[in-house]
């Protein structure tokens, strides 16, 4: 029977970490629900697809580790933009969503259409939304909307109605649409955001503040997580980079996949010689410019999920 749960192991993973919003925890609940799985296999009998058989189980694990606990979030949508003079509070790792390799998150078989659709729900902005949900509606959203499960299938899953399910969806959909209207139309990158990012990279390895800063919208944003400070505008970017952010002259960026999104492995020189991991740089674009950039600073935990070394030789 493990033979036959393996090769789901990816879409549970997925599944969980648009529940959870977090990559560590979505493999914990991953391994739950293999083990919850192999246990119960008798009780199986085939009544039901495998695959929505563990969905089932990987479902109720998250709803089970999301009680009494606070969501995750982006600093983004933790207040006001500050400035580049304000302290750095610094929150714990668990209070913050996470981003999460591609690779991980989508099954090897997806076709090329789902697979991109399942891309662009992995993304930071659609998965921080789904953390405003509460987790029954989460998991109606997500078996619907995502994974493309009946009705039938998802009430079955949660051990409720049709009515019911249907009720939930459309408060989430509402709730999703009123408080964080999102752009989830699969598409592949353009010609004109390829040709966008790569200037960001020559402009940020020359450490070209103003090109860089001309690549970004006025309503442009800029994160550090673990730190609760974000900014605003090409101008506190700006200061930001020729001040306290000066140590990122030099960088290296590394192209990765991480949350449905443009992904670099941010190395800054080390004292020692060669380049030492220091972020990783999420990127939003539209065809002109650049949105946000999140940089996720906690490279012991994410780098190697991304298979990316924490150091680079000279």
């Amino acid at each position: 029977m493990s033979a036959e749960l393996e090769p789901h192991r990816r879409a549970l993973f997925g599944l969980c970490y648009r529940m959870l919003g977090s990559s560590v925890e979505a493999e914990d609940a991953v391994q739950d629900t293999l083990l919850r799985a192999w246990k119960s296999q008798h009780e199986f009998a085939g009544r039901s697809e495998v695959r929505t058989w563990l969905h089932r189980i990987a479902t109720n694990v998250c709803i089970d580790r999301l009680r009494g606990r606070a969501r995750r979030e982006l600093p983004i949508r933790m207040g006001d933009a500050g400035t580049i003079d304000d302290e750095l509070v610094e929150r714990p790792r668990t209070h913050w969503l996470e981003p999460v390799p591609d690779a991980r998150a989508i099954p090897d078989d997806a076709d090329p259409a789902h697979a991109m659709a399942l891309r662009q729900s992995l993304r930071l902005a659609f998965v921080a939304a789904l953390q405003h949900l509460p987790p029954r509606q989460r998991a109606v959203l997500l078996l619907k909307d995502v994974l493309d499960f009946s009705a039938q299938e998802i009430a079955e899953t949660l051990e409720t109605s049709t009515a019911s399910v249907n009720s939930a969806l459309q408060r989430a959909r509402e709730t999703l649409a009123a408080r964080h209207p999102i752009d989830t139309t699969a598409r592949p990158p353009t010609e004109a955001q390829r040709a966008l990012v790569d200037r960001y990279v020559d402009a940020f390895h020359r450490y070209d503040v103003d090109a860089l800063v001309a690549l970004l919208r006025e309503d442009s944003t800029l994160s550090m997580p673990p730190y609760t400070l974000w900014l605003e505008g090409p101008a506190a970017v700006r200061g930001w980079f020729l001040g306290r952010g000066i140590g990122c002259r030099g960088s290296r960026l590394v192209p990765t996949e991480a949350s449905g999104s443009i992904a670099f492995g941010q190395y800054k020189p080390a004292e020692d010689g060669g380049h030492a991991a220091w972020s990783l740089i999420v990127l939003d674009v539209d065809d002109e410019r650049v949105r946000s950039m999140t940089h996720f600073l906690d490279v012991e935990t994410v780098f190697p999920q991304l298979d990316l070394p924490l150091r680079l030789p000279s």
